[in-house]
């Protein structure tokens, strides 16, 4: 497997387990993704995505996403979509 890096992690709320991206690629529900930084590395589906607080399917280079985490991230984790390609 392999990815494009679709941006990165520019805030990250522990409560809600939720990261916010700064995106330069886009990103859609369903799709998987890698999240990767000096301790974070974890593989995830996307099963939701919202910006300004409304759901969204997609998202795309310049807009900012919230996207909900299974673990902890950290701003400057680099966010890279699985391609599957090989």
């Amino acid at each position: 497997m392999s990815g494009i890096r679709i941006g990165k992690v520019t805030h990250f709320y522990d409560r809600i387990c939720v990261a916010v991206l700064d995106l330069t690629d886009t990103i859609r529900v369903g799709d998987t993704v890698h999240i990767l930084g000096r301790s974070t590395d974890f593989k995830q589906e996307v099963k939701s995505l919202q910006i300004e607080h409304q759901a969204v399917n997609e998202a795309g280079p310049g807009q900012e996403v919230a996207l909900k985490v299974i673990q902890k991230a950290h701003p400057h984790d680099a966010v890279f979509k699985i391609t599957g390609e090989e």
